[in-house]
């Protein structure tokens, strides 16, 4: 395959903690349980809690411009990931950085006050509109660091981060890039948790993805940074891959706006093509880690392609810890996968205590050393995004 694509650093911050390794810590021993925001919501009172990341928890930025949450949470993650892989200007002149970030509501008005304002015919703050204008993610971290090479957001709900790490990994391959700060960010927003309450997906307790007794999901906000290589910028830098990026598939099935094709047949695509792209079988992947969201068309899903591909292969999924970050969810759980698999350690699935004889399948339940050379992470979205991303541990 040309050009290898190795994740040579990472950043992530959400519910289960302020940094990737600390994130990390906390799925393999601790818990995290959601909460009650006054005044989040659009309704009149809270139906669901939510996985919120403490404002302390985020760094302060100088901007000409207000930025949004969910910029500000992808400011902190990418941070992280630039000071370990100890970039700076000088080093990586002459080498060209991409930025490929996916977010399904960062770019969204997600200014409550200014709704009520509006409705109650007063004269809002434009401050939120302002923000709104100049939030593109992706654009807004490239200029942070200046880097002048590809950028990209990617908007496909809850599958753009997977999205945005698999194209940012075809980039390097393509040799449009040396580098690329791929990843995905999100803020909570009133306004999706208003759709998935309408919905009726979303739990009223802490989500328990797979188990018997799930009523569904709990909205949360993170971002995760992953830095992406060639072999060419890690020579030049110095850098030793955590893990590398071996294939991804993404496929379509356009059954239902809000729901996955009951077959599967979308998630079973892309992780064929993901599959394929690496040269790889089934049976050569140590661990999945699954979307797992806890609503009943999800699991069932995930489960029936688990069963028919992977019977045998241990699983996880983290947003027991972290709740649905939407546009953050694939780029957290690829960083998780990649720290998994660099220390032979994988995290429970938090909830899970009973099997559900309707999916078949039961993801682990207790922390379990694992050693395995090959990871999958699969995301699901609505209009029926599937998508899947194979990892390989670093042996060198």
């Amino acid at each position: 395959m040309d050009n290898p694509v190795g994740i040579c650093a990472t950043g992530s911050i959400c519910a289960a903690g302020k940094s990737s390794r600390s994130c990390f810590a906390t799925m393999l021993d601790g818990q995290v349980t959601p909460s009650f925001i006054p005044g989040f919501s659009y309704d009149d009172h809270m139906q669901s809690p939510v996985f919120a990341v403490p404002k302390s928890w985020l760094n302060e930025y100088e901007s000409t411009t207000p930025l949004t949450e969910t910029v500000k949470l992808l400011f902190t993650a990418a941070d992280e990931a630039y000071a370990q892989a100890g970039l700076d200007p000088q080093k990586t002149q002459g080498l060209t950085i991409g930025t490929c970030i996916g977010s399904s509501t960062g770019a969204s008005l997600n200014f409550k006050s200014f709704y009520q304002e509006w409705k109650e015919g007063q004269k809002p703050d434009l401050k939120a509109i302002n923000s709104y204008l100049h939030c593109n993610p992706a654009q807004a971290l490239a200029e942070k660091y200046s880097f002048s090479g590809p950028v990209q957001t990617v908007t496909n709900a809850c599958s753009s981060g997977t999205d945005a790490v698999g194209m940012a990994a075809s980039w390097i391959r393509q040799g449009l890039c040396d580098i690329v700060f791929a990843g995905g960010a999100d803020a909570l927003s009133g306004i999706s948790y208003t759709g998935f309450s309408r919905l009726m997906i979303t739990s009223p307790q802490p989500c328990r993805p797979f188990d018997k007794n799930r009523s569904g999901l709990n909205l949360g906000e993170g971002a995760a940074v992953l830095i992406l290589t060639s072999e060419k910028a890690q020579r030049k830098l110095g850098l030793t891959p955590i893990a590398r990026i071996l294939g991804y598939g993404t496929a379509c099935d356009a059954h239902h706006l809000t729901a996955p094709h009951p077959d599967g047949m979308g998630l079973k695509k892309a992780i064929q093509i993901a599959l394929e792209r690496s040269g790889l079988n089934a049976k050569d992947i140590g661990f999945i880690n699954v979307h797992g969201t806890g609503t009943q068309n999800n699991d069932c899903v995930e489960g029936m392609i688990i069963k028919e591909f992977f019977e045998n292969t241990p699983f996880t999924g983290i947003k027991g810890f972290t709740g649905h970050t939407l546009g953050a969810a694939g780029a957290i759980e690829a960083v998780m996968t990649a720290l998994s698999l660099q220390s032979g350690l994988l995290m429970p699935a938090s909830g899970f205590n009973e099997p559900d004889p309707e999916t078949g399948v039961s993801p682990i339940n207790r922390k379990m050393k694992i050693r395995a050379d090959y990871a999958l992470s699969d995301s699901l979205a609505f209009g029926g995004n599937n998508s899947a991303i194979i990892l390989q541990r670093e042996t060198t």
